[in-house]
């Protein structure tokens, strides 16, 4: 297995850690497929704000305004492909 998927593997078990802590989905978080819609398993307007900041701390990033949107909560794959993002412009910066 890459270096790469090594860490998408361990930032994907880090979001369902924060999803079952944050999120009160109706849904155990690691029961779902990582493209699972998180709206259908019950995550709520409410829920999303504390898993940003939640998520925000777990990786230390800020998630830009531009990039708060229903697409970036709806599954984890797009948490995961945005937290990848924003840290690899991180890195670059």
């Amino acid at each position: 297995m890459s270096h790469f998927l090594k860490g998408l593997n361990s930032m994907k078990t880090a979001l369902r850690r924060i999803l079952s802590e944050s999120a009160r989905l109706d849904v155990a978080p690691d029961t779902l497929a990582d493209d699972a819609d998180l709206y259908a398993a019950g995550l709520s307007s409410l829920a999303t704000v504390h898993l940003m900041l939640a998520i925000e701390d777990e990786f230390g990033i800020e998630i830009p305004d531009r990039m708060l949107t229903r697409r970036l909560f709806s599954s984890i794959d797009s948490l995961a492909a945005a937290v990848s993002e924003l840290q690899q412009a991180q890195a670059a910066a």
